[in-house]
């Protein structure tokens, strides 16, 4: 019986990861809004172009934390990621964090396998089975490591499943499974942790918040996508 049960659940897996190579072909924009303890202060965008199995993944985010009127807080983020056959290949990031710049430069070696990572904070390689650290690809709930988007580094982290839950957001109802997603090692200076609440819409497959605490009450928020 448990032989019969073990091979269920490997189709089950087999049956998913199909699943999710597949998943992304129809999705050409992801517009997720920024909020600050709820308020709109900016914008995280996504686009798809897909040609035969290939996929090309653009970012613009771009946000402004006030104070006073004061910017105390900003960020102004563009990267490009390159697929093929669903394996990342390509990852380029250039980020302006309070004016100071950051980057990633990232390519697949086919003979290490293994990426090679030129970061303003990293500079090495990485397994395969890295993900980056970006809101539209749920692969990240499946990963041990992630990558930062806008320096390089590698971070291991733990995904833990909360529970199911019914969430509104622009008006719209979704049943979504709420992820935990925080850092391996406990001991990471605060501002080092990687420390996330995660709703995955359970029918559509696609991230719709993201929160999070560092100097308020942060969300990542689905607006829309096609």
């Amino acid at each position: 019986m448990k032989k019969y049960i073990f091979i269920l659940f490997l189709i089950f897996l087999s049956s998913y990861a199909q699943a999710h190579t597949s998943h992304y072909k129809g999705i050409i924009k992801i517009e997720m809004e920024v909020f600050r303890n709820n308020e709109a202060i900016g914008y995280s965008n996504y686009f798809f172009e897909h040609i035969d199995n290939d996929m090309t993944v653009k970012n613009y985010t771009q946000f402004k934390v006030k104070l006073f009127g004061a910017t105390i807080f900003s960020i102004s983020s563009e990267a490009i990621e390159k697929y093929k056959e669903n394996k990342l290949i390509y990852f380029k990031s250039i980020t302006f964090q309070n004016d100071k710049e950051k980057y990633v430069n990232l390519i697949y070696d086919k003979t290490k396998k293994k990426f090679i990572i030129n970061g303003s904070s990293y500079k090495g390689e990485a397994s395969m089975d890295c993900v980056i650290g970006n809101w539209w690809n749920h692969k990240l709930l499946n990963a041990n490591q992630q990558i930062s988007p806008l320096s390089g580094s590698i971070k291991d982290q733990l995904v833990t499943f909360v529970g199911n839950e019914d969430i509104t957001i622009y008006g719209k109802n979704y049943s979504t499974a709420h992820y935990k997603l925080r850092s391996k090692d406990d001991n990471l200076p605060k501002d080092k942790k990687l420390d996330f609440d995660i709703w995955l819409d359970k029918k559509s497959n696609l991230i719709i918040k993201v929160a999070y605490k560092r100097m308020g009450d942060w969300e990542y928020r689905l607006k829309s996508f096609q």
